[in-house]
């Protein structure tokens, strides 16, 4: 019986919004530990507010006009260095972009990271000199860089370091005047809508780009890696959220290799290698009996096995290479990682007649680095005011993130992650401000509800 991907969106929906969470809450820890009411700073000028800086003694229709000329600069500045990046991808400046995406990340980890990290020691009088804390700075920005740019490194690092990107970006978009920032977020929602969904689309292109090319997206995105089980029948990862969303066939397994082919090097340019593919077929399951042993490294997956024709087929492939005088045989280990959706490509060697299945996904869910951070902008400007707007934000967010991820099972397309979540944040805090929190003040001073 062919399950639902509904079955495992639970353990998807929690597998991303679990970091959403974490980072939101950072950021408001941070909003009310380095904010006082006393000590009011200076708007700073940055990208999003070129053309006008907001004041508090301008009017109403001021700050509207001002805000929205900042939004609409902000959006055509960053459609433009996202074409810019489309175009350096088609023509293949790979290299480029990853040493640029690595000097983005050092800046932001060092830079922008080490100034509210010398706020929060101000603000809390930790006993530090100037030496250690470089250092410990220093450090602290290598790794981070070599933690999500680098193969090798566990995952969790990977993910907490992207975590920990959102927190800083985004901590520095909470000191945006007020009506620049909710200007900038409803505009970023509709450019976002725009960009994955429309034809022509930046964001649609890259990731149409990287999906014929069969290779990773260029981009900070945090990948929450999906738990495969040994009866997962047909079970499929759902994505990647604003940008990307890679879905796979329903019996393929992504296989990585765990052993490492060796070779020597002065290897004589006549030796060759030989693929010796074997088939193990009609392997027949009795009701009465256990099968028989299998590899470790051969995914069990429940469709292998049916009552109505019996038979299976597997597949070892063994290299056979010749080094100097001496032959070796190297077998590449493999092990399954995760499960997919839609049918395999299979390609066919005419030349050997030997055929090779093309076994590729993209696992599990990816969310760009900019939901993090955006999300995150809305619940720390809420708590600017009151905990009941941060209450209000946080629920819609992830109510708004949730349907996203529903949809993506659905539509199974890329969608983009910021429209829905920001609306609701949007309307929910307006909402809150306007109606709910007199309201619950004005019935809790009269006794009225406790």
């Amino acid at each position: 019986m062919e399950t639902s991907i509904l079955d495992t969106l639970g353990v998807e929906i929690i597998g991303v919004m679990s970091p959403v969470s974490i980072c939101m809450f950072l950021v408001v820890f941070l909003v009310y530990a380095l904010s006082s009411p006393f000590n009011v700073s200076a708007p700073i000028r940055t990208a999003a507010n070129l053309v006008y800086l907001e004041a508090p003694s301008d009017s109403t229709t001021e700050k509207l006009e001002g805000s929205l000329l900042n939004a609409v600069v902000f959006v055509v500045l960053i459609a433009v260095v996202t074409f810019v990046l489309v175009l350096l991808y088609y023509y293949n400046f790979t290299n480029f972009l990853k040493n640029y995406m690595r000097f983005s990340t050092f800046f932001v980890l060092g830079s922008m990271g080490g100034a509210i990290l010398l706020s929060i020691i101000q603000h809390f009088l930790i006993p530090i000199d100037s030496i250690t804390c470089s250092v410990l700075l220093f450090n602290f920005t290598v790794v981070g860089v070599l933690s999500v740019f680098s193969r090798g490194i566990p995952i969790f690092l990977r993910q907490g370091y992207m975590v920990l990107l959102g927190i800083i970006v985004a901590a520095w978009f909470t000191k945006l005047p007020e009506w620049t920032t909710w200007t900038l977020l409803v505009a970023l929602a509709v450019y976002d809508l725009v960009a994955v969904l429309a034809p022509g689309g930046p964001l649609k292109i890259l990731v149409e780009l990287a999906s014929s090319r069969d290779e990773e997206l260029p981009a900070l995105v945090y990948e929450a890696r999906p738990t495969v089980s040994q009866n997962q029948e047909g079970r499929g990862s759902l994505g990647v959220l604003i940008g990307v969303a890679f879905m796979a066939s329903p019996s393929s397994i992504e296989l990585q290799n765990v052993g490492a082919r060796q070779a020597g090097s002065n290897t004589d340019s006549s030796s060759s290698a030989q693929q010796v593919t074997i088939q193990i077929d009609n392997v027949e399951a009795n009701d009465g009996e256990e099968e028989g042993e299998r590899s470790p490294f051969i995914a069990n997956s429940g469709g292998r096995r049916s009552t109505g024709s019996g038979s299976s087929e597997y597949s070892t492939v063994i290299d056979i290479g010749s080094f100097g005088n001496r032959q070796s045989e190297i077998v590449e280990e493999r092990s399954p990682l995760v499960m997919g959706r839609e049918a395999e490509q299979v390609r066919r060697r005419d030349d050997d007649g030997v055929a090779e299945s093309d076994i590729s996904m993209r696992a599990g869910i990816k969310l760009g680095l900019g939901d993090f951070v955006f999300y995150s902008v809305l619940v720390g400007r809420a708590a600017m005011y009151d905990l009941m707007t941060v209450y209000a934000c946080y629920l819609a967010i992830i109510s708004g993130l949730a349907c996203t991820l529903i949809l993506l099972s659905v539509c199974r397309r890329a969608l983009p992650a910021l429209p829905i979540s920001i609306t609701l944040g949007v309307v929910f805090y307006f909402l809150t401000r306007l109606l709910m929190e007199p309201f619950v003040v004005g019935t809790s001073t009269n006794l009225l509800m406790f």
